[in-house]
């Protein structure tokens, strides 16, 4: 037969588009086929919102926002290897910093987002301006300037009040704040949509500034983020209002905080940025019917098709919240546990591609205070596998503080310490579908302290009761590498009795004296301390995991060494099984 023994039309290779997503710093290296053109998306980090001291602080500003998509001038991609950086949100007080698609001879930029202004020093300039304080300037947008613009400026705080500016936004500047009647802050300015990756994603919206007002906490005196991962601002009215950080990978600005007599609030971090590039017909695809000659002399001229894209399961976990300390503190938060495995939508891999990976760590705990006011436990850091992030877990609160008691949002909640009867932290966090956790139990509001347990995967936190706390929020099992493993549970809240409680299943730690650490890999949130005259820290929350599940005839890699891929017996069918315990590589 003359078309190599296999009967059926003789085809030729067509060329598909390839998006590729970078969430951290890396490598773009084009497949070298095609037009060699593309478009980009480029959106910097977000500044960090304003702090105290110095009465209200505004927001902070967006990263810069740079894209070709839809309708602008590609970029021509050169052969060589295109060094792509990240930029990262600003901590508070802090400017974002710059992502760079650093396409030789025409680099694309973004500058990070301008930090916000605090009492009497001016709001930085950046991508997007950082918003005024009460008594300082804003920043301006568009710095350094570009066409078209990457940003907007930052809106002015209220002269004489307790309003800050909102962050400035990639599609409008930030809102100014409130009359001095209202001292609600003003709105982060709002980002823009974009379609790069085929449906709309909203990036580099501001922060919204902070407020003071003595009613209502909700909703006269907390201002939005803008549209595109812009946090909080903070507040005070009946209770504490924290302001909220920017949304990881979306360039949003940090929510800016508020002074309350000798507390001083810290701002919300802002939003790390992300770089998206679509390539144009760079990716040879073979449908059909062909022969085996065919087949060979494309092969061997080297325009045969490149490594096939593999279907794969995932489950991303972040780090847990740590434990709060004080007589009664409330449990960490379980890091955010997000999942496809069973039966939920799989991500698509190019082949022949690098992923990096990042694993969370577990939050810090609070140590054993000497000045509680200061004393706060730290939440757990995010876990992102290309476009999946879970956010890391809460802290949990401290007894014996109205102003640390609360415990922190995140992936779940922390318990709130055992006093005032203040809330746990709020769960998914930020939001997703399905939700990634739960919210932390209250503490008991008797003078017998009990602090609530931190949120869970799968249930909220316990809330505390007279002399004892919480048990933390149970985690969720999964079968992912073949037999069923519970992850992220939230930690047990401390009581004053001194008695332990359990923490969640999948990792939580037990509370304690010194509370007990939640278990690594496994997004466990740390226990609170228990204890009736003399304690220790709290527990630090337990690191993430991410772990990736590809057919048995995907090529899969996994770097550094700590990290590993498995082969499953029957009857998984010889499936793949990438697992990360630190951050790395995912290859395919």
């Amino acid at each position: 037969m003359a078309n190599g023994g296999i009967i059926g039309p003789i085809n030729d290779p067509t060329l598909a588009d390839i998006t590729t997503t970078f969430t951290a710093s890396g490598t773009y290296t084009s497949p070298g086929i095609g037009p060699l053109q593309a478009d980009y998306l480029v959106v910097a980090g977000g500044g960090g919102g304003g702090s105290g001291p110095g009465n209200i602080a505004g927001g902070g500003g967006a990263g810069g926002y740079r894209t070709s998509f839809p309708g602008g001038t590609k970029l021509t991609i050169p052969a060589s290897p295109v060094t792509v950086t990240i930029g990262a949100g600003g901590a508070a007080d802090n400017p974002g910093t710059n992502s760079i698609f650093a396409n030789s001879p025409s680099p694309i930029t973004a500058t990070g987002g301008g930090k916000a202004g605090r009492c009497s020093t001016p709001a930085g300039s950046g991508g997007s301006g950082g918003g005024g304080s009460y008594n300082s300037s804003p920043g301006t947008g568009n710095s350094p300037p570009v066409s078209p613009p990457q940003g907007n400026p930052g809106g002015a705080g209220t002269p004489g009040g307790y309003a800050g500016g909102g962050g400035g936004g990639a599609s409008a500047g930030g809102n100014p704040g409130g009359s001095c009647a209202a001292n609600r802050g003003g709105n982060g300015g709002a980002g823009s949509p974009n379609s790069i990756l085929g449906s709309a994603v909203t990036y580099a919206g501001g922060g919204g500034g902070g407020g003071y007002n003595s009613g209502s906490p909700t909703p006269t005196n907390s201002s939005s983020g803008g549209a595109g991962g812009g946090g909080t601002g903070g507040g005070y009215g009946c209770s504490v209002i924290p302001a909220t950080p920017g949304t990881v990978n979306t360039g949003g600005g940090g929510g800016g905080a508020f002074q309350f007599g000798p507390i001083n609030y810290s701002g919300g971090s802002g939003g790390s940025g992300i770089v998206v590039i679509k390539q144009y017909s760079a990716n040879r695809v073979a449908p059909g019917v062909w022969s085996l000659n065919d087949a060979y002399n494309y092969k061997k001229s080297g325009q045969w098709v490149s490594p096939t894209p593999v279907s794969v399961d995932y489950l991303v976990v972040a780090g847990g919240g740590g434990g709060g300390t004080v007589y009664a503190g409330g449990g960490g938060g379980a890091g955010g546990y997000r999942t496809s495995f069973p039966g939920g939508e799989k991500i698509t891999l190019s082949g022949g591609t690098s992923f990096p990976i990042t694993v969370g760590a577990g939050g810090a705990a609070s140590q054993s205070p000497s000045s509680p006011t200061t004393i706060s436990s730290g939440s757990g850091t995010d876990s992102i596998f290309s476009t999946i992030t879970s956010g890391g877990g809460g802290g949990g609160g401290n007894a014996a503080n109205p102003t640390l008691v609360g415990g922190k949002t995140g992936g779940s909640g922390g318990g709130s310490g055992g006093a005032f009867g203040t809330a746990g932290g709020a769960g998914n966090t930020p939001p997703v579908s399905p939700p990634q956790g739960n919210p932390g139990g209250t503490g008991n509001p008797s003078g017998a302290w009990g602090g609530g347990g931190g949120g869970g995967a799968s249930a909220g936190g316990s809330n505390g009761t007279t002399n004892t706390g919480g048990v933390g929020g149970a985690g969720s099992a999964n079968s992912i590498t073949g037999s069923p493993v519970s992850y992220a549970g939230g930690g047990g809240g401390g009581g004053e009795g001194g008695a332990s409680q359990s923490g969640g299943a999948g990792g939580g730690g037990p509370s304690g004296n010194p509370g007990n650490p939640g278990t690594v890999n496994t997004g466990g949130g740390g226990g609170g301390t228990s204890f009736a005259s003399t304690g220790g820290p709290g527990g630090n929350g337990g690191s993430g995991i991410v772990i990736v599940r590809a057919p048995g005839s995907a090529n899969l890699g996994a770097s550094p060494g700590t990290n590993t891929v498995t082969t499953l017996p029957a009857p998984a069918g010889g499936c793949k099984v990438a697992t990360f315990t630190v951050s790395g590589t995912l290859t395919t």
